[in-house]
């Protein structure tokens, strides 16, 4: 018996194109929580940033068959997240949210849980106030850990360019981080 759930994405790819349409709800389940917190960071709401997922989905699930196997489904679905972020943003001017629920991991360290949350909020508002071509290509490197490589093909760029703004943007981001 084959467990599907081991199976690399292109694998997974290849049986849903061939016989079992069903077996796409192992790529949701991967790549859910990602693309959330992915697309939460560049459209900044997550009621809204829940919308471009399932879109994503959809989009993605409708195109399967336009899937190049010889390359990473992962860049391909992150591709098409962020073409759905930005038609998002295109349409409703980029607006500014922050979350606002205050889970605490424990109630022993309540003190040292409010400062750790203030400062994710701190580094939110200072991620949200630098331009997209640096915040999306940090998210992306530091948020969903992706490498150098498979940011290029998500944003179309070249590696350079994304070690670049990765660069910049830490640098902005240090900048705008010390006046607040």
């Amino acid at each position: 018996m084959i467990d599907y759930n081991e199976l690399p994405d292109e694998e997974v790819v290849k049986l849903i194109r061939l016989s079992n349409q069903e077996l796409y709800f192992i790529l949701v389940k991967r790549y859910q929580d990602k693309l959330l917190r992915y697309v939460t960071n560049i459209v900044l709401d997550e009621y809204k940033a829940v919308d471009v997922v399932q879109e994503t989905f959809i989009k993605s699930f409708v195109n399967l068959n336009g899937f190049d196997l010889n390359k990473k489904f992962s860049s391909w679905i992150y591709r098409i997240a962020h073409n759905e972020s930005i038609n998002l943003l295109k349409k409703n001017r980029r607006e500014t949210f922050l979350p606002e629920d205050l889970d605490f991991s424990s109630e022993e360290n309540l003190v040292e849980d409010l400062e750790q949350k203030e400062l994710v909020q701190n580094i939110g508002k200072c991620l949200g106030s630098l331009p997209l071509m640096y915040s999306e290509p940090l998210v992306l490197h530091f948020t969903e850990d992706l490498s150098y490589k498979e940011i290029s093909d998500i944003l179309r760029l070249p590696m350079g360019t994304v070690a670049t703004r990765i660069n910049r943007g830490k640098l902005l981001m240090k900048k705008l981080c010390q006046k607040k």
